[in-house]
């Protein structure tokens, strides 16, 4: 079968289309003949290098998410899952190929009427946005911004964020035309990537906020504390511009009396039977047309290099997906 892998880290010229043999699931695994590969911020990630230090090494195939049909079980899985339409993450690897393995526990199957391709566009991020409102104890009638709104974790975070009874809902973006699409989906104000509004005529800007979600982290990160309200509480679902300055948390014990705080999400931490029956409420809503799907390009599995040099050049609104 087909897959690509990294044979060098850094440029995505280091990634490179390799044969290998069609997989043999284990017990508690099924085989996915793949349909749509989502190309995730993480992905682009280890493909840099900056990862390496977690074991990452040449020779990794990218790839969390996958959607197809389910062809062979392992051991222990019921065999009624062959011939279905599934969704299903294969973890930080392994999802760039033709044929997949992954957990049955993370496998999902499709409703009818929703395509490959919207699945693997909203079944990890969806989960992300979902839960990362969750632990910053959202509420109604609050105020939210999403830094780095323009992916798909930002795109639900913000659907999730005005559907939920936010009182604001505003984003950070590369520019007002893609601001503009946001809106559609919910955001009611506009920012650049530094937080400052792209029409100096746009009214009504708040100052501060009372939940961040951070897809981005990186360097800028510190100065969003100061956009935090008293009890205000940010959480990074992300990392796409890198880990943050060691000295990060210095912004907030300068701000001690403001009782804000910070949090990383990594869905890792919820247990997987509430991450499928989120998942599968997200993908009725996504069929019934109450949530939607944003789909940047479609490319061949052949192309997940032009794939990783259009995110690097920060030219994706919501999910390139590849398709084998």
């Amino acid at each position: 079968m087909k897959a690509v892998a990294i044979k060098a880290f850094g440029s995505p010229d280091g990634l490179a289309v390799i044969d290998l043999p069609t997989p043999v699931p284990a017990a508690g695994q099924v085989l996915i003949a793949t349909e749509a590969i989502g190309v995730g911020g993480v992905d682009v990630v280890i493909r840099s290098g900056a990862l390496a230090a977690y074991g990452f090494k040449e020779g990794h195939i990218p790839g969390g998410e996958v959607a197809g049909t389910v062809t062979a079980v392992g051991d222990g899985v019921d065999a009624s899952w062959i011939g279905r339409r599934v969704w299903a993450a294969t973890g930080v690897s392994g999802g760039y190929v033709e044929q997949a393995i992954a957990p049955v526990g993370e496998t999902a199957p499709l409703p009818e009427v929703l395509s490959p391709v919207d699945a693997v566009t909203l079944g990890s991020s969806g989960v992300v946005a979902h839960f990362g409102l969750a632990h910053a104890r959202f509420a109604p009638g609050e105020s939210v911004l999403v830094r780095g709104a323009a992916g798909s974790i930002g795109i639900m975070a913000v659907q999730l964020a005005a559907r939920g009874g936010a009182d604001v809902v505003a984003v950070t973006t590369s520019s007002a035309e893609r601001g503009e699409r946001l809106r559609e989906l919910g955001a009611t104000h506009v920012l650049d990537r530094l937080g400052q509004a792209h029409a100096e005529a746009e009214a009504g800007v708040p100052a501060e906020y009372d939940v961040i979600i951070d897809v981005v982290a990186g360097a800028h990160m510190p100065t969003f504390f100061d956009r935090l309200k008293p009890n205000g509480r940010m959480v990074a679902v992300g990392i796409v511009a890198g880990p943050p300055p060691a000295d990060f948390g210095m912004k907030l014990m300068a701000a001690f009396q403001r009782s804000m705080s910070f949090a990383t999400f990594s869905s890792d931490t919820v247990a997987g039977s509430d991450r499928l029956a989120v998942r599968a409420e997200q993908f009725a809503k996504a069929a019934s047309g109450e949530l939607y799907s944003v789909v940047h390009e479609l490319l061949p599995l052949e192309q997940a290099a032009l794939a990783h040099h259009k995110m690097d050049a920060g030219e994706v609104f919501g999910r390139i997906v590849l398709i084998p």
